[in-house]
């Protein structure tokens, strides 16, 4: 009897199944870091997820707000009673208000010179060098600009007018040249840029044996033919409330504050009206708009920052950004407006509630508008300061991979922990599927040693009941 229950208890035949047991085992072994290792993963998973949402929200938030800005109706904009004469717009960073009478007399022209009729575009010229000199040409004279340096053009042996064409515009000087075939012939075409001082002359100096060139010189202070001038450089001449002013081109450049105008066509003796429209009520809109995305972004950061649930509560990145939206209204983003001119949002009627969210006060918005319109528009602009600029800047900081305590810096900080957590979890794989390795090994080999025990012990018992049989 204590043979048989001795057989038993060693398991006749193993009966236990050893890659299962040497798995299990194994996975005991190392459960507790796993289990870690994989809530620490999913922890910086999520803070990876919280802190690229609110730094993306950001950045839309500053893409919109600069579209609207640029789209110009949140400033006063110019427009042109007669748009056949000028357009108008407003310089970047400026603003303008008011009303002006504009009359054109004369637009901008740039000159055109035309050589002498040639057979053919590809016929040889001749060799040498041109030489352009730049200044104030008319009909009968040149007055050289002393302040610009005159072009060399070194032509080839056997060039023709095409390849004096490509070797004038591959200076890059401000004069085009292109080879015209008219009715007369192919001829050589010279265009300067706008401008009375951007005039030109032409001047020749040939390769002896290879002649031609002196054909396309010409300088009227010299007897050059008038004919070959097509058209002469000049200054756009106008006047804005009746005040006389000239321009180099027909883009104006900034003439009054917060104006630039394009000139299209005269109207002499037809003074048209340029007026400033009103953008109150899309200022209006506009802070609206701003009050709710700014929400969007504060109820996000507040539920990320909750001590208890929030996977960014210590997250210095995130308390930047609280900081930065905390004195978002009462800080001062227009400084260069007078002490007591629209100077923070706060006098836009952005106000900051106890809880971090914001609201639009909408009667003291409306106070600014009537006090003071033009500091309310200068406001929106696209320059260095103003609403569009400091929403613009809090995103920049967020998104700064440069600075630690950025949301950007907090995402690289996770994204690398991250990494590590990967590595780490790769490796406890490893060493778990080791580990199962060697206890399978171990088991299979006293797997073996049972079986033959077993076999030893069946033959034992075989011989104890041969015994127990013949005693009977």
């Amino acid at each position: 009897m204590e043979s048989t229950s001795l057989v038993t208890q060693l398991g006749a035949g193993s009966g236990i199944d050893m890659a299962q047991l040497a798995t299990s085992l194994a996975t005991a072994q190392f459960d507790l870091r796993s289990r870690r290792l994989a809530e620490k993963s999913d922890t910086l998973e999520r803070q990876i997820s919280t802190a690229s949402e609110l730094k993306n929200m950001l950045s839309q938030l500053a893409s919109a707000l600069g579209d609207r800005v640029r789209n110009g109706d949140l400033s006063a904009q110019p427009s042109v009673a007669n748009s056949f004469v000028a357009s108008a717009s407003v310089p970047p960073g400026t603003s303008g208000s008011g009303s002006y009478s504009l009359e054109v007399t004369a637009l901008a022209s740039a000159q055109t010179l035309a050589s002498p009729a040639f057979a053919n575009a590809t016929d040889t010229v001749g060799a040498g060098q041109l030489v352009l000199r730049f200044g104030v040409t008319s009909g009968s004279g040149f007055i050289a600009d002393t302040g610009r340096d005159p072009v060399a053009i070194d032509i080839a042996s056997g060039s023709s007018l095409a390849d004096i064409a490509a070797s004038i515009n591959a200076k890059g000087a401000g004069v085009d040249a292109y080879v015209a075939q008219t009715t007369n012939g192919a001829q050589l075409v010279l265009k300067g840029q706008e401008g009375e001082t951007n005039g030109f002359i032409l001047e020749a100096t040939e390769t002896l044996g290879e002649e031609g060139l002196a054909a396309l010189a010409w300088n009227p202070a010299a007897g050059g033919n008038p004919a070959h001038l097509k058209a002469q450089a000049g200054d756009a001449a106008f006047e804005l409330d009746g005040l006389p002013m000239t321009s180099a081109s027909n883009d104006t450049g900034e003439i009054a504050p917060g104006l630039s105008l394009n000139l299209t066509a005269t109207n002499i003796g037809a003074p048209t009206t340029i007026s400033f429209s009103d953008p109150a009520n899309s200022i209006s809109e506009a802070m609206q708009d701003l009050v709710t995305a700014l929400n969007e972004v504060a109820g996000q950061l507040k539920a990320a920052t909750d001590p208890l649930t929030g996977d960014l509560s210590r997250d210095s990145g995130a308390r930047a950004l609280q900081r930065a939206f905390s004195g978002l209204a009462g800080e001062i983003i227009m400084p260069n407006a007078p002490e007591t001119g629209v100077r923070s949002l706060s006098d836009l009627g952005l106000a900051t509630e106890r809880d971090g969210t914001f609201r639009l006060d909408g009667a003291r918005l409306q106070a600014t508008l009537e006090r003071d319109p033009d500091g309310a528009a200068a406001m929106f602009t696209s320059g260095l300061y103003g609403v569009y600029a400091t929403v613009d800047r809090i995103s920049r900081s967020a998104s700064s991979t440069g600075d630690p305590g950025s949301l950007a810096g907090s995402l690289a900080r996770y994204e690398r922990l991250s990494r590590d957590a990967s590595e780490d979890t790769a490796q406890l794989v490893e060493k778990q599927e080791a580990l199962r390795s060697q206890l399978l090994t171990r088991f299979s080999r006293a797997d073996v040693r049972i079986g033959a025990a077993q076999a030893t012990l069946s033959f034992l018992q075989q011989q104890i009941d041969a015994w127990n049989g013949s005693n009977r």
